[in-house]
């Protein structure tokens, strides 16, 4: 299946709606409501949605055959780029520019989509392609 598949884009966007509701719920919640800091808040909501994005996007958007340990492996190297883009536009939005949280958090929302999704498609969730095996010497086909 081609990386452009509209059904594809379409599964990718429906998780990551479900994947930022939950990051920008959790976030939110713990910033407004605990008086967490933005960075921490942040942090915990991303966390938050890595099940929900890693589950979608296995099992729905990229039907993906790939192992769970190399597939997590994967995922998590993914996410761990896309935390820190979060983590610095964050920080730097609300700590050095002094805009406030809930726009700078929709900023990074909307950036890390694309990179994830070049990544999952083109790594992640694909399996090597293994060379057909050699027949055995003396043995052949008819």
């Amino acid at each position: 299946m081609r990386s452009s598949d509209p059904g594809r884009l379409l599964r990718y966007g429906v998780s990551g709606a479900a994947s930022t509701v939950t990051h920008l719920g959790v976030a939110l919640a713990l910033h407004d409501g605990a008086g967490l800091w933005p960075v921490v808040a942040t942090t915990v909501g991303f966390a938050a949605s890595i099940v929900v994005s890693y589950t979608l996007q296995r099992n729905w958007v990229f039907r993906s055959t790939v192992g769970h340990g190399t597939g997590a492996a994967r995922f998590l190297a993914v996410t761990a780029v896309a935390w820190t883009v979060n983590t610095v536009i964050v920080g730097t939005g609300t700590s050095v520019l002094g805009l406030p949280y809930a726009f700078v958090q929709a900023v990074a929302i909307v950036c890390i989509p694309v990179v994830n999704y070049a990544l999952n498609s083109r790594w992640t969730f694909t399996a090597a392609e293994r060379p057909a095996p050699e027949p055995a010497a003396g043995c052949t086909r008819s």
